[in-house]
């Protein structure tokens, strides 16, 4: 018996050096995000109209990075806390940790370069080199522009200056080692062709990150077969659960029956101030930041709406709001 005990000791020896090593090459070698561009943009204001409106409207940068009303639909961002942080994300969400937003005024990023915001928007690694958590989906915005992206630091610079300093976030094991893996270097796309509106529409849909919520997921891997299909789950901090929606083509289940104006319609609702005040019903709230949505152009929303009916129709009906 004394040899297998010597073989079982031998096991664990080798095994915990392996996972030594391991530990030790996630944390020395990755991420692989490459260093921060040596560059300084020159804004111009329509420039920084630009990044306002992907900031806002498209991206929703600002929607995260602010303080949100959760009493109200959609929980908007209260006026004056644009880019403050300070937003709580935790376990009880389907999160592997606590994540916090942090504060994106120049009051934060005084100190940051150009590049620096460039590659952690499209990249997903800060200016110490930490690699970010996704929950900022900067496995999407690594496909905006560079015009885009530099419009976008070009209106975060011009934000109001506010003093607040969050918490940091924190991952559990193993997620604390794995998010050292996601962040890749940016490849700045070719700018699409804004008359063809299904390219425009993709492109659009793709940096606004819709498949990240509108496909299901398992364990951060999205469902073969289920683009944009729904289903995926957001528990609620009041205990409810709300669930993503079909938008594929599919006429029973998805959005196949709906027409163009109708879609743009359900966007622009949310785009008056009363909106902004719709109480939260019975425990049930939304993550899907209509309000903030509904600033984009009818065109925008309308090349949006080109592009998902020319996706595979997948037929899965969605209770949205289950009891």
């Amino acid at each position: 018996m004394r040899w297998v005990f010597k073989i079982l000791l031998g096991l664990s020896v080798l095994i915990f050096l392996a996972t030594g090593i391991g530990i030790y090459v996630l944390k020395t070698s990755y991420p692989k995000a490459g260093n921060a561009p040596d560059l300084q943009i020159k804004a111009t204001p329509e420039m920084i109209e630009r990044g306002r409106y992907l900031a806002n409207n498209v991206a929703v940068c600002i929607d995260c990075h602010s303080t949100r009303d959760k009493n109200h639909f959609t929980a908007p961002p209260l006026p004056g806390t644009e880019g403050k942080g300070g937003g709580l994300f935790t376990k009880e969400e389907g999160l592997p940790g606590t994540l916090v937003a942090p504060n994106i005024t120049p009051a934060a990023l005084g100190n940051w370069t150009d590049g620096e915001i460039l590659r952690a928007i499209t990249s997903g690694v800060n200016k110490n080199g930490n690699a970010l958590f996704p929950l900022m989906p900067y496995l999407s915005y690594g496909n905006m522009t560079q015009n885009d992206v530099f419009a976008v630091i070009a209106y975060l610079r011009t934000l109001k200056p506010i003093k607040n300093t969050p918490a940091r976030s924190t991952l559990n094991f193993p997620m604390n080692l794995i998010v050292n893996t996601m962040p890749q270097p940016y490849e700045a796309p070719s700018e699409p062709d804004k008359s063809d509106t299904i390219v425009y529409g993709k492109y659009l849909t793709t940096i606004a990150a819709c498949h990240e919520c509108h496909t299901p997921q398992n364990r951060g891997t999205p469902l073969p077969g289920m683009y944009m299909a729904g289903g995926f789950e957001f528990p609620l901090p009041t205990g409810k659960r709300v669930i993503s929606a079909n938008i594929t083509p599919d006429l029973e289940t998805g959005i196949g029956h709906w027409k163009r104006v109708y879609f743009i319609a359900q966007f622009k609702r949310f785009d008056k101030p009363e909106a902004r005040t719709f109480p939260v019903q019975n425990g049930y709230n939304t993550t899907m930041p209509w309000t903030m949505y509904a600033g984009m152009t009818e065109s925008d929303l309308g090349a949006i709406y080109d592009y998902l009916q020319t996706i595979p129709p997948v037929k899965n009906g969605v209770n949205k709001f289950p009891e």
